[in-house]
């Protein structure tokens, strides 16, 4: 069993408003989307396009509902030489998320993606060079000084359709990042990616002195079968469903919990499961996921 005072439960918006796909849960208010977080029993939530920007206003909606932020997307383009505006971007978000209360940064190097494009996703997968791969270490430990000014750590979010998707790319990064860059691990694009539970079970053993926030998000195999054989974009996966909540895919989640149990992880464990809400409710989802981390951790 994991400890209930070192691990916290958060989920995203994303289940009921798509950043990425706007027109998805264009019907769900900030309100309902909160309301719905704390009704199913968790505390934590990161950021979606909806969310009040002012940190006042913010806060007391999620106060009222016994919920705080405990992070939010960051997108870094180091590959492709925008330094200079990725920090300063990266200072104004830090800066928010400290207001907020949240200790965790999640950054995607986003130089080249391919995720939101009308691209199949494994055929037309970005792959640094050696020299862009420096410009994103480089970049990633400047970040992780700027994050350590505000008692905060940054984390990579390795993602589909990005440079770093694959187990030997986020070994990669890691290996050429400093110890204060740590990762976001998540199951659901590990899985993705390489269609393995071996995968999942691998990253996280390997890494998990160095995870500091945790995705749970499972995968629907059939979906993902169908997305490589006709070849779709990320998107298209999305919204067929290839993404689920935990327990309701192929993932199997016992050595991740068993792992974080092991090394005494503290931090947040967060439902991101991006599904159509018109055809996953997500308040059911949401609450069929709660119930499935009671079931396997006692949180």
């Amino acid at each position: 069993m994991l400890d209930r005072d070192k691990v916290r439960l958060g989920i995203a918006p994303i289940a009921w408003t798509n950043d990425d796909l706007p027109e998805l849960g264009a019907e769900n208010t900030f309100e309902q989307c909160v309301s719905e977080m704390a009704l199913a029993g968790f505390t934590g939530s990161e950021v979606g396009n909806k969310y009040p920007k002012d940190t006042t206003v913010l806060k007391k909606a999620l106060d009222m509902r016994g919920v705080e932020i405990c992070n939010a997307w960051f997108s870094c383009f180091f590959a492709i030489d925008k330094e200079e505006e990725t920090i300063a971007e990266f200072i104004k978000h830090r800066d928010f998320l400290h207001e907020m209360g949240a200790k965790v940064i999640g950054c995607s190097e986003q130089s080249h993606s391919i995720q939101g494009l009308d691209k199949p996703i494994f055929d037309a997968k970005p792959v640094f060079t050696e020299q862009e791969w420096e410009k994103v270490a480089t970049g990633m430990n400047k970040l992780a000084v700027l994050a350590a000014e505000k008692g905060m750590k940054v984390s990579l979010h390795h993602h589909m359709g990005t440079g770093v998707q694959t187990p030997a790319e986020v070994d990669k990064f890691m290996e050429m990042t400093n110890d204060d860059v740590y990762l976001l691990f998540d199951t659901g694009h590990m899985y993705f990616s390489e269609g393995s539970q071996e995968a999942v079970d691998t990253i996280i053993e390997k890494y998990a002195d160095r995870i500091v926030h945790v995705h749970l998000k499972d995968v629907r195999e059939d979906v993902l079968g169908k997305l490589k054989e006709e070849k779709w974009s990320f998107l298209e996966g999305v919204k067929a469903g290839v993404f689920t909540v935990p327990g309701d895919g192929a993932v199997k989640f016992d050595r991740t919990f068993e792992v974080l149990k092991d090394t005494n992880y503290e931090g947040w464990m967060v439902v991101e499961a991006e599904q159509d809400p018109a055809v996953a409710n997500p308040f059911e989802y949401a609450k069929k996921a709660r119930g499935f981390i009671r079931e396997k951790t006692g949180l």
